[in-house]
């Protein structure tokens, strides 16, 4: 059994999951809650509405909403990220690209960047953003400073998009990752496969929810 260490994140030294295969061995990341946030891309009804692959709409939010529990439980700062634009769409980005993306006849719902009910709780922190990453033009840097994180566990929608790109600004900042395989999805399966075969390998550390151990609030780390 292998229990790995990352700078600040300390080794478990026991485990409570299981055995792994003959031919894989075992490995569990404790992650000091002080230190460490959650944070969770584009979770709201607008994007969920879509066909997601390899993990459905509801069962990333079931997954998205039992690791929010888990943070919080710990005493873990928990982001929630949702995309929005204003009314008359005036801060898109709008550069000459082959695939731009348009903007519905009449504007976005109402409710398309709402978060489903009781995604967030009291104490999360929400960050609205204007592109695909969560870091540039938001608050998200200076909040997680300022609480002292060091480490983002990240997931969410679309891998290859929003997950991405804020994964690729998180670790421009420094931060240290972690990329939850099973929390995060996309519309499309080929940009999904690339993003965690070939990209996020070389931001972040690829783990499953069952790998993260945080000790409840009351815990000593």
């Amino acid at each position: 059994m292998l229990f790995m260490s990352l700078p600040h994140i300390e080794p478990l030294r026991k485990s409570s999951s299981g055995f792994a295969p003959a031919n894989q061995e075992l490995t569990m990341i404790a992650l000091d809650p002080k230190s460490t946030a959650l944070v969770l891309i584009d979770l709201q009804k607008g994007i969920l509405g879509n066909t997601l692959v390899p993990t459905s709409a509801e069962d990333l939010v079931a997954r998205g909403q039992a690791l929010a529990e888990r943070f919080r439980a710990a005493g873990a700062t928990v982001v929630l990220v949702n995309v929005d634009f204003s009314a008359d769409g005036g801060d898109m980005l709008r550069q000459r690209v082959d695939a731009a993306p348009t903007m519905p006849k009449g504007g976005f719902p109402a409710g398309w960047n709402d978060f489903p009910p009781g995604l967030m709780q009291p104490g999360d922190l929400k960050i609205t953003k204007r592109q695909w990453g969560a870091f540039y033009g938001t608050e998200l840097d200076l909040q997680l400073r300022r609480r002292g994180i060091r480490t983002i566990v990240l997931g969410g929608v679309a891998t290859q998009i929003g997950v991405e790109s804020t994964a690729r600004q998180a670790y421009e900042h420094g931060y240290e990752l972690l990329i939850v395989k099973d929390a995060t999805t996309s519309s499309v399966a080929e940009g999904h496969d690339m993003s965690m075969k070939h990209i996020l390998p070389r931001l972040a550390r690829l783990v499953d929810s069952g790998d993260i151990a945080l000790p409840r609030s009351e815990e000593p780390v």
